[in-house]
């Protein structure tokens, strides 16, 4: 019988991702513990793998012994299409799955026509809690989201939980309807008809051209960018919870805040770390992701608690950091996450901020509400909107965008490079682009003053633009060019009304000349208080994903919105 049970598991799965249920289900994870026991000896135990050719004797033996041979054959795809008898494949009804939901003990996901009871899958699931959005309906249009589940090895571990499928009588041609699928999207907000959209689903658009000519960005232009939905809530029940490296933990409501700490302003830019990936597709080679211009960037007056402050007063010693703790991890209320080093979180002049308005008004739905983190001179991807949990650890998030999504390489990388052996992307370098062309009269009464104080009496181009650096490092000047960079001259630099203890807002500039003298290409480049300024090509520092792209920018005269 043993051997018997052997050839069917063996028939049956794929004694790897058996393995990895055994360590998600109670029931069997002495075999997956049997399994590495097994293994050879000549590794470290931290780095042993597991034998998978005993797991059919060690899991054979485990249901042979609760008589569940019956159970294992009942469990597998493979045998009901060899066996040729579909009437014992269970059949269930949808309003059944939709019992089982987050509420139930028992809880059920729908792939494709197949009914899965991932119950003892949620505690190990990587994603945490996020696939609880997906419980008592279909997981599908999650994982069109979550693209990285789509690997045999996650559909073999899935297959594992199968229980049956959907009954035919509530499929539509084959299917189930899609008044039964979930739209985890039907609550996003509604948008501004002047952001450039990229995608809808998740929402993802540029600040328009002529709003970037503000100092900072209205709310409903600033730009928008979304890995998943905007979830939905209660700001009178939300919370952020913080979780010291020894597992303390100390709660506050967005009033406990308020209440309880000073209240700080910033003007900070974020920055997607895309901004201007368009221009590298295009000047050098394709590469992956949102196609961006010019306007993944915006810029804010921000106001709420500093990080550090909330901190001290949840027991963390923000002046002698333990040696334990390396990193401040956020994670989001729709399960985004990402981290911090430890030693910006706590910096004096870090200016890290627990934000609840934005311009002087409460959080956008679309921009955290009620309550998002803001780190300003990093990367966008590390103010992590709708935070409920600040955690302090010794390792940076195991998130997909901290390990592997915000990353570059070099220019020879591409398709699937090592992404452990590149840093997270944290501060931005010097960025500048041209945001504005436009020929004035010198016989309008409106641009009349501009051309006198400039010095000019003829038909004018007016330039004008952003420039920016990380780190909270002082853009200190903007080198323009008329002709491809043959020639250059230095921009006006417009005074600012910045807050915080840094410049982390981007810096405004303009140039005014005689149209005589307009070659057929103008071009911006920016330096910051290190010297540091931006290289003239696209190819040197190439990277496939397209991240920091911040090569000179070009704009063909007569070619406005490159």
């Amino acid at each position: 019988m043993r051997q018997l049970l052997e050839a069917v598991f063996m028939r049956a799965f794929k004694p790897k991702s058996v393995f990895h249920w055994c360590k998600f289900n109670p029931r069997y994870k002495l075999a997956a513990t049997l399994a590495v026991s097994h293994s050879s000896t000549n590794t470290s135990p931290q780095r042993r793998q597991p034998n998978y050719g005993v797991l059919p004797r060690l899991f054979g033996a485990s249901l042979l012994a609760t008589g569940a041979v019956t159970a294992i054959y009942l469990a597998s795809p493979a045998l009901y299409a060899d066996s040729g008898s579909p009437a014992t494949t269970p059949t269930i009804r949808l309003k059944e799955v939709h019992k089982h939901d987050r509420k139930s003990a028992n809880k059920w996901v729908t792939k494709g026509t197949r009914v899965y009871d991932i119950t003892d899958w949620i505690p190990g699931h990587p994603g945490g809690e996020v696939i609880l959005h997906a419980v008592g309906g279909s997981i599908d249009q999650y994982w069109n989201i979550f693209t990285i589940h789509k690997k045999a090895e996650v559909y073999d571990i899935l297959e594992q939980f199968y229980i049956g499928d959907v009954d035919p009588r509530d499929l539509v041609d084959g299917k189930v309807p899609v008044e039964h699928v979930d739209d985890p999207f039907a609550n996003d907000p509604v948008r501004d008809d002047r952001l450039v959209m990229l995608s809808d689903r998740p929402c993802n658009a540029e600040t328009p051209a002529g709003e970037l000519r503000e100092w900072t960005t209205p709310n409903e232009t600033f730009y928008v960018r979304h890995h998943m939905w905007v979830p939905e809530v209660d700001q009178a029940k939300h919370t952020v919870t913080v979780e010291l490296a020894d597992g303390e933990e100390k709660t506050y409501s967005l009033q406990d805040l308020k209440s309880k700490f000073i209240e700080v302003k910033i003007t900070a830019t974020l920055q997607c770390s895309g901004n201007r990936r368009r221009h590298m597709s295009a000047e050098a080679r394709s590469t992956n992701g949102l196609q961006w211009g010019v306007g993944a960037i915006s810029n804010a007056e921000w106001k709420g608690v500093r990080l550090r402050d909330v901190l001290a007063d949840a027991g963390f010693d923000v002046n002698e950091v333990p040696d334990d703790t390396k990193h401040a991890q956020f994670i989001g209320a729709e399960a985004y996450g990402a981290s911090i080093p430890i030693e910006k979180a706590v910096d004096k002049l870090g200016d890290v901020l627990l934000a609840y308005e934005m311009n002087g008004k409460p959080l956008p739905p679309d921009h955290g509400f009620p309550m998002r983190v803001i780190v300003p001179g990093n990367v966008a991807a590390r103010s992590v909107k709708w935070v409920h949990r600040v955690v302090l650890s010794e390792e940076e998030s195991p998130s997909q965008w901290q390990r592997r999504d915000y990353k570059c390489f070099g220019p020879n990388v591409c398709g699937n490079p090592d992404w452990s052996s590149a840093p997270s992307i944290q501060e931005m370098p010097v960025q500048s682009a041209i945001t504005s062309l436009r020929n004035v009269s010198c016989n309008s009464n409106k641009a009349r003053d501009l051309l006198q104080v400039n010095g000019i009496e003829e038909d004018s181009v007016v330039v004008e633009g952003y420039a920016f650096s990380g780190g909270g490092r002082k853009i200190i000047r903007v080198d323009v060019s008329a002709d491809d960079g043959r020639s250059w001259h230095q921009a006006e630099l417009v005074p600012d009304e910045s807050l915080g203890k840094k410049a982390w807002a981007w810096l405004r500039w303009r140039w005014v000349l005689p149209r005589s003298q307009a070659g057929g290409c103008f071009v911006v480049k920016a330096v910051d208080e290190a010297y540091n300024t931006q290289p003239d090509e696209y190819g040197p520092h190439y990277n496939f994903r397209g991240n920091l792209t911040s090569a000179w920018h070009r704009v063909g005269y007569g070619v406005p919105g490159r």
